[in-house]
């Protein structure tokens, strides 16, 4: 049986704040230097899915603290 890992590895919150931040830098950076122009769509459709994806992520944590049955296992 392998070793735990330490509580750190297994938060995956600083990961998302991370992710969400340079997209937010990346989002700012299009829509101010006009030699970015072109990467608009694909900063707002990274922003937009981190949204999506960070939801799900909270609704299902939040599912887990309700004890749902249908719930995943080892979110906190």
């Amino acid at each position: 049986m392998p070793p735990q890992l330490p509580r750190a590895l297994l938060d995956p919150r600083p990961v998302i704040i991370a992710i969400a931040l340079g997209w937010l830098v990346a989002t700012i950076a299009a829509f101010t230097l006009p030699d970015l122009h072109a990467w608009r769509p694909y900063t707002v459709a990274g922003l937009g899915v981190g949204v999506l994806g960070t939801s799900i992520f909270l609704w299902q944590r939040r599912a887990v603290r309700r004890g749902s049955r249908g719930a995943q296992s080892g979110l906190t």
